[in-house]
């Protein structure tokens, strides 16, 4: 056992060496790294970039199209059509009932893809900030195991001294070795999962995992939770693209139903030089002209479409499908913020209690301390006592910092669920959604 504990403390030390050595990263750098990163956001991103373009397409139908042709050949008998060398010809829309319609609905899908990219951007800021605060209280117990392990092997070898000198049970040295490889197997567990939040990270902000080392005073405080009414919340950036989304199909479903028994304009031009090579002035008198030139608009009243008149009736249901899910959407959002809320409240409490127990744990050693070192008649405390003092200390101090971490991760989701995420990264110069 005292080899184990020698190996541990010298494991803990190069540890403790190699941190300091490490560039380190500020929480609000990790998140601005991550945002700037992130695969979701770039996905997000180019998402936006098709939605404007969509806009585009939508609005250029009314610019007209411009098509140049040419071509050489000959010809025996009477032409149907009279050859051209090359023709150049304009067409565009000038008037559709349905088109309004479609141009309002990608304009729809474009703000549906803003707030998109803006809730692609707070779960990655959300993402970054619970891996940052996991990885501090990760760094932080893994300093107090190491103490309570090392407390616990040097029990270990004053219990061995006790049931040499017959003050103590063989069951009391079994106890107090299992209690030191719990220990040891808790720190290789804290160990591991260091390591996974520091990769995490690491893949999160594009840095190198030895980069990966929080930095306690560089994490704000958690803004204080508002409590709001379920039944009216704030509307987050991804309820907002739903609805955006929802708004979009009801338009396009619109502007299918509106397809028949109205009428459509369009303009056409067209200008060709007709060939001279061709013997065309033996079937036409062109009186030695050989521009022609066409403009004009044209008019259609579309009468039956049944595959127009079926696509109205799939948009329309995709519609109504829309608005369903949006409804249950907005049911379960506001059902998760009621129990996200009381869980926050909860675990808020039980961070108190867990900051008195180790206030208690703190004083409680202090006492042994003293009442060891003291001469008065009290009770006679022993090293076995101290060592007992300071495990029972270590231990209150890593609930502390169990129940602060599960705290601010319920924390900082409820402020993502209520839609105040972004005025918190804000007030740390971080914009979590596109400028307006």
């Amino acid at each position: 056992m005292k080899r184990n504990l020698i190996f541990v403390s010298c494991m803990m030390a190069a540890l403790a060496s190699a941190l300091p050595a490490r560039a380190q990263v500020s929480f609000s750098q990790a998140i601005d790294r991550a945002l700037q990163h992130s695969p979701r956001v770039k996905s997000a991103e180019d998402d936006l970039k098709k939605a404007q373009a969509e806009v585009g397409v939508m609005k250029d139908i009314y610019v007209p199209s411009v098509v140049v042709g040419a071509g050489l050949g000959t010809a025996y008998g009477i032409m149907l059509t009279v050859p051209t060398i090359f023709t150049v010809t304009a067409q565009s829309l000038v008037y559709s009932p349905q088109q309004a319609s479609y141009i309002h609905s990608a304009k729809y899908d474009l703000q549906a893809a803003k707030f998109a990219l803006a809730d692609a951007r707070e779960q990655v800021a959300e993402d970054a900030a619970v891996s940052y605060l996991t990885l501090n209280h990760d760094q932080e117990a893994m300093a107090a195991l190491s103490q309570e392990s090392d407390d616990a092997l040097k029990l270990v070898s004053i219990v061995e001294d006790r049931v040499a000198a017959h003050l103590d049970a063989p069951m009391d040295l079994k106890k107090a070795r299992r209690d030191a490889l719990e220990m040891r197997l808790q720190l290789l567990q804290m160990q591991d999962d260091m390591d996974a939040q520091s990769t995490h990270l690491a893949e999160l902000t594009a840095l190198a995992r030895s980069q990966m080392v929080a930095q306690a005073d560089s994490i704000p405080d958690l803004p204080d939770i508002t409590a709001l009414d379920s039944n009216h919340l704030p509307e987050t950036p991804g309820m907002r693209a739903a609805e955006a989304g929802q708004k979009a199909r009801e338009l396009r479903a619109r502007a299918d139903a509106e397809y028949t028994w109205r009428p459509n304009i369009g303009f056409g031009a067209q200008y060709g030089r007709i060939s001279p090579i061709e013997n065309v002035g033996e079937f036409y008198n062109l009186h030695g002209e050989y521009n022609t030139v066409s403009v004009g608009v044209q008019f259609t009243f579309p009468l039956l479409d049944k595959v127009r008149m079926a696509t109205a009736k799939q948009s329309a249901a995709d519609a109504a499908h829309g608005a369903t899910d949006i409804e249950a959407q907005q049911q379960a959002l506001a059902e998760g913020v009621r129990k996200l809320g009381r869980a926050t409240t909860e675990l808020s409490v039980k961070a108190q209690l867990a900051d008195l127990d180790y206030g208690l744990a703190q004083d409680q050693l202090q006492s042994v301390l003293i009442a060891e070192h003291a001469s008065s008649g009290g009770p006679v405390l022993t090293p076995k006592d101290e060592e007992g003092a300071r495990i029972q200390e270590r231990q209150k101090y890593l609930e502390m910092l169990n129940t602060r971490l599960d705290a601010a991760r319920a924390k900082i989701d409820y402020l993502r669920q209520t839609g105040q995420l972004e005025q918190w990264l804000q007030s740390l110069h971080i914009s979590a959604t596109l400028p307006h």
